[in-house]
This record gives C-alpha cells, sequence and structure tokens, in this order.
C-alpha cells in the first residue's frame, strides 16, 4: 500500500512540475521587443501558471487562453515575482493594464469581456510603451483546446 501512495504521489508532482514544462512557446512582438511566451490553454495550465515561480526573466511572459469571450479574474496565490497582466480581445487588443503584487489574494479582474491574458514581469508593457488600445498580433492558431 505504501509503494502505490509513492508512485501516485510521483505521478502528482511529476504531472504539477512538467506542466509548465510542456507549455507551447510562442513569440510575441511587445512595442518594439521579441518576448518568449508560454502558452497556457488548458484549464491545469492556466490554473498553474507562474505559480511557484522564483523569477520571470525580462522578455518572457505567459499567455493564458481561453475558449470564448468572458470577464476573467486573475490573482497572485504562490506567485513569488511581480507582474503586469493585460486582458486582450479575441483580436488581441489590449482593454485593460493593470500591475499584481506578488501573494496577493486579491482579485484582479476585467472590466472587459476578453478573450486572452498576457502576464509580463511587472513595468514591462509600460517599459515598451504599449498600452490600452493597442494590438499585440497573435500567431494563427492560438486557441484553447476544442477551439
Amino acid at each position: 500500500m505504501l509503494k502505490i501512495r509513492y508512485a501516485l504521489f510521483f505521478l502528482l508532482i511529476t504531472t504539477v512540475f512538467s506542466c509548465t514544462e510542456s507549455m507551447e512557446k510562442i513569440s510575441l512582438e511587445i512595442g518594439k521587443r521579441i518576448y518568449s511566451v508560454e502558452v497556457a490553454k488548458t484549464p491545469e495550465e492556466r490554473q498553474k501558471g507562474f505559480m511557484d515561480r522564483k523569477e520571470v526573466p525580462d522578455k518572457t511572459g505567459m499567455l493564458f487562453v481561453f475558449e470564448n469571450d468572458r470577464k476573467l479574474t486573475f490573482w497572485m496565490k504562490n506567485t513569488h515575482v511581480p507582474l503586469s497582466i493585460a486582458y486582450l480581445s479575441s483580436e488581441g487588443v489590449i482593454k485593460e493594464i493593470y500591475d499584481m503584487e506578488p501573494e496577493s489574494l486579491a482579485p484582479v479582474p476585467s472590466v472587459h469581456f476578453v478573450r486572452y491574458a498576457l502576464e509580463l514581469p511587472q513595468g514591462a508593457f509600460k517599459k515598451e510603451g504599449v498600452k490600452e488600445g493597442d494590438r499585440i498580433i497573435l500567431p494563427e492558431g492560438v486557441s484553447a483546446p476544442g477551439n
């Protein structure tokens, strides 16, 4: 019985840690720079996000992809680095940008119905001169499973 518990624990840990390793990566032009962005498409990938990471290197980020337009809410539970989040329409237009504090459980809701959320190191949107109303060109085929 103990061996089965260890095997199940190992399987769970392997699944959690491999989630971020197996995420698709794309290049996005943010302002005039190219960012390497992980794509969180599945509920498991979206739930994990940047949790438990010790750093988010410069010019990297994570794009959260949803099946349809909706109001989104994010928080920073178990996220140790400051981030900025942009909520994007299905056309890639930035509707809102917010800064988020590490470990905060305060919800950061979107006001608009959006399809994507893009997290970058805090201040990156401002540093790149990107603001609400700007458009991020998303590669073809970036959609949640089932779309």
